[in-house]
């Protein structure tokens, strides 16, 4: 979700991947039935509550949700904003320094803790007590990621994702595959197995020859057979997680709240060590090149990549690219002999702060419900947190055309990991962002560097 600004060093790659990154919108976009400031009164004593998100494509949905909640609760207006994901966190943690944060939003994982522990977040328990939300509703695991050490809970599940395999399906074609072929790919640290064989297959270096085929150059590339934005720092979600995962690793010790994580496991070194491979055999590009700026989703649809590991936030984005046949499939089968894939999920959380709790926590119960997440379903744009309603999903994204089956996967298989939640994500990515920039910058052994890197990530964990 993040990149540098640094320039493509290959031509080959340059030249296909120079294209508008304008998918997602950067500055604050304001919908509402009334430009009323939050908190304040609006004709005849209404209340108007802001509620703030990040991912652009979803706001015609909770648009469409907030009118909905409008018409049953006359008394209370919404006012949705929408920032860019860097600027969403800037903007929110300003405005709780500030004490005038958004009355609710859309909270992360990896956010969630450091909210929590400033008592900067409502804990619900007892609505939701009072309530009698059935909180088994939702998709097995949603809710642990928004409790509290202290057994409180800081929001309400929104929706949860997994990660697939995305590909050009006429270049997939071309090379010789079905799209049944990509569902039995596997991949293992020592010869990468059939998914090493796969990305070979479809990579193609500026003379037209194929990486599988004799007189291959891996110097100068034009298509790369996999994609990838960013080192992954120590999350890796959409990079190196889908290996380490089924390779037989795990983030920490425990999770929600670990006192330490694992990543000097040798089984996250062996997984890295043969990622990285994948750019010394020309079949991904280098860190300069994949940072470049240039948005993995836009490389995808110019040519410039095959396939790249990608979110099912993003499942419609790609669908709806033009020019291309973008598909899905699962992750690959690792040494476990399962696949696997990071399980995150976000949540809706109301400000402490705020001036209205009541009317705040009305809008949250609204939006956690099957009203409201159906709305979500029909759109097609992520998988809601109610399992009847992603199921609806589910069958909104086939009519798509999109495989959703190749994310309901891991949940079905249950082999998705939970992302961590911890108070101190931000300094443990402070630790393993350069860490990890490390091991894909160099040919070393990443055993040692990520050794280093875990001693003091444990150290934060500990308060040294």
């Amino acid at each position: 979700m993040h990149r540098s600004d640094t320039t493509p060093t290959q031509p080959g790659i340059a030249r296909r991947l120079r294209r508008p990154a304008a998918l997602v919108a950067t500055g604050v976009l304001a919908l509402a039935g009334c430009a009323t400031p939050s908190g304040t009164g609006g004709p005849d004593g209404q209340v108007t509550l802001t509620y703030w998100m990040w991912d652009a494509n979803q706001v015609p949905g909770y648009q469409q949700c907030a009118q909905d909640f409008e018409a049953e609760n006359p008394d209370v207006l919404v006012n949705l904003e929408q920032y860019g994901w860097d600027d969403y966190w800037t903007q929110l943690t300003a405005r709780m320094v500030a004490e005038s944060a958004p009355d609710v939003f859309v909270d992360h994982a990896q956010q969630f803790g450091k909210y929590a522990s400033f008592d900067q977040i409502l804990d619900i328990s007892d609505r939701v007590e009072a309530s009698d939300i059935d909180l088994d509703q939702y998709q097995d695991g949603l809710v642990d990621l928004s409790r509290g050490p202290d057994g409180g809970l800081y929001g309400l599940p929104k929706d949860w994702d997994t990660v697939g395999l995305f590909y050009n399906a006429d270049m997939v074609a071309e090379a010789g595959y079905a799209p049944e072929d990509l569902w039995e790919l596997e991949w293992n640290p020592r010869d990468g197995g059939t998914f090493e064989e796969f990305l070979a297959r479809m990579t193609v270096d500026e003379n037209g020859v194929r990486g599988d085929e004799p007189g291959f150059d891996p110097s100068r590339v034009d298509v790369y057979g996999l994609g990838y934005n960013e080192s992954g720092g120590g999350f890796g979600q959409v990079q190196w997680a889908p290996y380490a995962l089924s390779n037989g690793w795990t983030y920490a010790d425990t999770n929600p709240w670990p006192t330490s994580f694992d990543y000097d496991d040798p089984a996250l070194a062996e997984a890295i060590g043969w990622w990285r491979s994948l750019i010394e055999k020309g079949y991904m590009p280098p860190l300069p090149v994949a940072t470049s700026g240039i948005g993995t989703i836009e490389s995808l649809g110019s040519g410039g990549y095959a396939a790249l590991i990608e979110g099912s936030w993003n499942s419609r984005a790609m669908a709806e690219l033009q020019g291309v046949d973008v598909r899905v499939a699962p992750t690959p089968v690792g040494p476990t002999g399962e696949r696997a894939s990071v399980f995150n999920g976000l949540s809706d959380a109301i400000y402490a702060g705020t001036e209205h709790p009541d009317e705040a926590w009305r809008w949250v119960e609204y939006l956690a419900s099957p009203a409201c997440q159906d709305v979500v379903a029909a759109e097609g744009r992520v998988f809601p947190a109610i399992s009847s309603s992603s199921e609806k999903a589910v069958a909104t994204f086939s009519e798509l055309g999109i495989e959703a089956d190749a994310f309901a996967v891991h949940v079905e298989d249950g082999t998705g990991t939970l992302s961590p939640v911890t108070d101190r994500w931000s300094e443990v990515q402070s630790i393993m962002q350069p860490a990890m920039d490390e091991v894909m910058s160099s040919t070393d052994d990443p055993g040692p560097i990520l050794a280093d890197a875990d001693a003091r990530v444990d150290r934060v964990m500990a308060d040294e």
